[in-house]
């Protein structure tokens, strides 16, 4: 017999404020959530998610946004069923905590940055149940144990700062729970995160669901982690639901288009383990073109020995400790060619690719572009060494000046470094729109205008503004949504073969790491632990590091769903070290072809 309806959406529409009016951003959507089901709401954005999840908090009262028409009924741990779209604010204060709870996308900015966890967890439990202070602090250490923070005691008296972003989002799903409540809407928890720390969020997602019978609507555009943790999927997209079924229904036989464009544009990894080059995703009406774009020759970029590090001082300046972002790295990338660098944060991915631009101060080692001394004391002044190597950063809103227009950013380098004079700039700031996929009269908008793939487009020209021959793309699609990263990654693969670039892609992505990349450099504690052709890391991992980054890959095919992930809950060690505390570098031990694997000593990591 099936359990009563936890939480019942009928004809729900919201709105908000237009130039012109009002514009309807929700229309008609009808959902339910049983006890103990998981209810994943996907789309891309834009699509209407994440204001569904405020309508039923009744957190949308507190913005510009409204409730025109429909229901939204929940029932109460008593069986009372009551209309949340009509109750008062009293009644919402209520509800909030002991019966609904939620969990936000970004935890540092759900978190107090001015209160220890302890201290934010017992605040909950204070609040919404009738218990002490000292009980609540000894109710808050459970609840840390319970999802999983290693030295839970100590975590306590921690500030969000000072504890990793996977720790954070744990912490906000311990105060979701501080107060058991029956309804859980966790809106992209795992956006972003780590895989390893990803598949932790879902497995102890997933337990507290068995145990306590909560009922989950859990919000992402990640079809991955839907595949791994839901019963029914309901898409949307503009404010519409386009269809509803079962997981295995919407994955095995999808029936609306957009539902299939969005499981086409999933990387599956392991869908390429049998060709030794890359391949662009296929998206109508483009063609899979193996990427055979390495050129044979001299190295476009060399590093040797690199080692960057960071000082932590106490508060009279005395030297108190280290933080070894980057020891000792050593690889070349070829012209034409794309090297992953992968890993957890923390790693030094983003360090060491800082460092090559020289936005970080290397301590030692040898950075050499296309013959050029990089760490040179001529290389402050040579432009043309500066202008070959250009960034794209993670987030492209905070890349780009919100003062300035499209055109200015594009073309800024191309005034900087000279390459044109008057017209030509605007017209070839035309050109690079053109180059990314975006019309010319973007470069009258600004960044605000845009949505994210569109400012990473722009991010992508600005960069090829500059001519350079080596584009270092640092988690450039790793927030986006996933039909838009398929483009994105398509074009950078389309730039290669266009313009014989050659690109570092620093990422945590296995799966998309495997579409875009040549070969795969696995980064742990600042240090290279596993180097080499592609299809041999990904498909014969040697390092106990790198299976551990693979083992946690979310596989989407709810048929191959993984009943109990063996997921090593072990947090990274901290690359913070005594001044006099130097971390031996392991050495890379040829295993075949150009794979090599670091060897520790007994006792060493792994």
């Amino acid at each position: 017999m099936s359990q009563p309806e936890l939480l019942a959406i009928r004809d729900l529409s919201v709105s908000f404020p237009a130039e012109s009016g009002r514009t309807t951003v929700v229309r008609d959507l009808s959902l339910t959530v049983s006890p103990g089901e998981t209810v994943a709401l996907v789309g891309e954005s834009g699509s209407g998610k994440s204001v569904t999840s405020l309508a039923v908090t009744r957190l949308l009262d507190y913005g510009p946004g409204r409730i025109d028409t429909g229901e939204i009924l929940y029932r109460d741990r008593a069986g009372t069923v009551r209309d949340l779209v009509r109750a008062d604010a009293e009644t919402m204060r209520r509800l909030r905590g002991p019966e609904i709870a939620m969990v936000f996308q970004q935890p540092m900015s759900s978190l107090n940055p001015v209160m220890r966890i302890g201290e934010q967890i017992a605040e909950a439990i204070v609040q919404h149940r009738d218990l002490g202070w000292s009980e609540a602090e000894a109710e808050a250490l459970q609840l840390l144990e319970r999802v999983r923070i290693p030295d839970a005691r100590r975590q306590l008296k921690r500030y969000p700062f000072e504890i990793s972003g996977g720790m954070r989002q744990r912490v906000m799903i311990a105060i979701a729970l501080a107060s058991r409540p029956r309804l859980l809407i966790a809106d992209e928890p795992t956006t972003a995160l780590d895989v390893t720390v990803q598949a932790q969020v879902l497995r102890l997602l997933r337990e507290l669901r068995d145990d306590l019978g909560t009922g989950l609507l859990f919000i992402t555009h990640d079809m991955g982690v839907v595949a791994e943790l839901a019963d029914r999927v309901a898409v949307m997209r503009g404010g519409d639901r386009l269809e509803e079924g079962s997981v295995a229904q919407i994955f095995a036989a999808p029936v609306h288009p957009y539902t299939r464009s969005l499981l086409a544009a999933v990387p599956v990894l392991g869908s390429l383990a049998d060709t030794p080059l890359p391949a662009p995703f296929t998206i109508a009406p483009e063609e899979a073109v193996p990427q055979d774009t390495v050129v044979a020759g001299a190295p476009t970029l060399e590093l040797r020995e690199l080692v960057t590090r960071f000082d932590v001082r106490n508060a009279f300046g005395m030297l108190r400790a280290h933080v070894h972002a980057v020891e000792h790295v050593s690889f070349d990338i070829h012209p034409g060619e794309t090297l992953a660098l992968v890993g957890e944060s923390g790693c030094g991915k983003s360090t060491l690719g800082r460092s090559i631009v020289r936005l970080e101060t290397p301590r030692s080692g040898q950075i050499v572009f296309e013959g050029q001394d990089v760490l040179g004391p001529e290389a402050e002044t040579n432009r043309a060494l500066r202008r070959g190597i250009q960034y794209v950063f993670q987030d492209p809103y905070s890349a780009l000046d919100p003062r300035l227009t499209v055109g200015f950013s594009v073309a800024e380098p191309i005034r900087t470094h000279a390459l044109r004079q008057g017209a030509a700039v605007t017209q070839r700031v035309g050109e690079l729109l053109e180059l990314v996929g975006l019309p010319p009269h973007f470069a009258a908008r600004y960044p605000h205008e845009l949505s994210g793939g569109q400012c990473q487009r722009v991010g992508i020209a600005r960069a090829l503004a500059s001519e350079p021959r080596l584009i270092i793309a640092d988690e450039a699609v790793a927030a986006l949504d996933v039909s838009i990263r398929a483009q994105i990654v398509n074009l950078l693969m389309s730039l290669q073969r266009r313009l014989g670039l050659s690109c570092l892609f620093i990422s945590h992505d296995m799966a998309v790491v495997e579409r875009v990349s040549h070969r795969v450099a696995v980064m742990y504690l600042g240090q290279i632990v596993e180097i080499g052709p592609r299809q041999a890391v990904l498909s014969s991992p040697q390092h106990a590091y790198t299976r551990r980054l693979l083992a946690a890959v979310p596989i989407p095919d709810p048929a191959r769903r993984r009943r109990e992930l063996a997921i090593d809950d072990s947090e990274v060690p901290s690359p913070l070290r005594a001044p006099d505390d130097i971390p031996t570098v392991a050495p890379l031990v040829e295993v075949g072809p150009g794979h090599f694997v670091a060897r520790h000593p007994v006792g060493g990591l792994y």
